[in-house]
């Protein structure tokens, strides 16, 4: 079986936008046990945006790699969804377990009231049958369990898009992640779809970064693609700079999403076929590596570290600026050891067993 082509730099971008997920939700829940923080910076509110540049990375990779076997006759869907199960939910359904655990037994037995509005039945049930951005809206379950929710729209874009891949022929494909582009941003912003915004029934990432993906496929986005080394690096900024600045405000969220699902999916375009340098460091090629579990798991290590702090702040005596610091870091670098943990002790048999059912 032949080794599949790895795109280059995709590795550190997602590693970026774990991290900037983890200190999002940092102050956030500093802020909601009282405990002092930090978020003055822009970098420390782009977390949903970095999901969206997730969304369309997923779809980039993952309808790409459905397209190919699509053009190479017949789509595996059964593989496909093997594939999904094994690299997605060992790791979900820990989450998920020990997210009801924490609420309904852990913080009980230290005598920390939670309020639970939901039967434990009801939630596994919105969380399995791959809802839990609907469980996120109805309930506010909890931090740990909020996390699923964009595991839950991916999941039912899948299943929506891998049967339409199977049936499909490859030119009715690229005009129907078109049409499905157009149509569900357009859907999402209809008064009369509300409930699309209010459960984040956000398609469009996923469908416009697998657009790109066929259409490069196909040698049709040379035009995208920005030969000037200069202008290149120029867009690279702006990305970064939609980051680390508030540049890239909008009044309306129609325009910020109007702006922000062509502006990823060209820049993940550029830097996968980027020739000018391919990013090898260590150290960020490995956080993408773990960046999964880095999602996953940073609502746990940031409750355990925000409980312990709230246990000791006294006998600490930090300076406001010291406590900021030390809950940042130790957040981060309890969240990369549970990652690492988990990828090499847990994750790793799973994606060996994932390889057999390769296309």
């Amino acid at each position: 079986m032949s080794k599949q082509k790895i795109l280059p730099n995709l590795q550190p971008l997602r590693g970026f936008l774990a991290l900037c997920v983890v200190i999002f939700h940092i102050p956030e829940i500093s802020k909601t046990v009282n405990i002092v923080s930090f978020s003055d910076w822009p970098i420390f509110h782009k977390g949903e945006e970095a999901v969206w540049v997730f969304f369309t990375l997923s779809g980039f990779l993952i309808i790409g790699q459905l397209y190919k076997e699509l053009k190479n006759g017949d789509v595996a869907i059964r593989k496909f969804y093997i594939r999904r199960i094994l690299r997605i939910y060992p790791v979900y359904y820990v989450v998920l377990l020990f997210g009801f655990a924490y609420y309904s037994l852990i913080l009980p037995a230290f005598n920390i009231d939670y309020p639970i509005e939901y039967s434990i039945v009801e939630g596994l049930a919105w969380c399995i049958g791959f809802l839990p951005n609907v469980f996120k809206v109805l309930y506010a379950p909890g931090a740990i369990l909020l996390v699923l929710w964009s595991i839950g729209i991916e999941e039912q874009f899948y299943l929506m898009v891998a049967p339409l891949a199977k049936i499909s022929k490859p030119r009715p494909f690229i005009i129907g992640l078109i049409v499905f582009t157009i149509v569900s941003f357009i859907l999402f912003f209809l008064p009369g779809f509300d409930f699309l915004r209010k459960y984040h029934f956000i398609y469009f990432y996923m469908s416009f970064g697998g657009l790109l993906s066929v259409l490069h496929y196909e040698g049709k986005t040379d035009f995208l693609i920005i030969k000037n080394d200069i202008l290149r690096l120029v867009y690279y900024f702006m990305f970064f700079g939609y980051f680390f600045t508030d540049a890239f405000v909008f009044s309306q969220d129609v325009w910020i999403h109007l702006f922000s699902f062509p502006f990823f999916g060209i820049f993940i375009l550029n830097i996968s076929n980027e020739k000018m340098f391919v990013i090898n460091n260590k150290v960020l090629n490995y956080l993408g590596t773990i960046s999964y579990g880095v999602y996953m798991y940073h609502m746990i290590a940031i409750n355990f570290i925000l409980f312990i702090v709230m246990k000791l702040e006294d006998k600490l005596g930090l300076s406001d600026i010291s406590l900021i610091l030390l809950i940042n870091l130790s957040c981060i670098i309890l969240t990369i050891i549970i990652s690492h943990l988990s990828f090499f002790y847990f994750e790793k048999p799973f994606l060996k067993l994932k390889k057999r059912f390769n296309a």
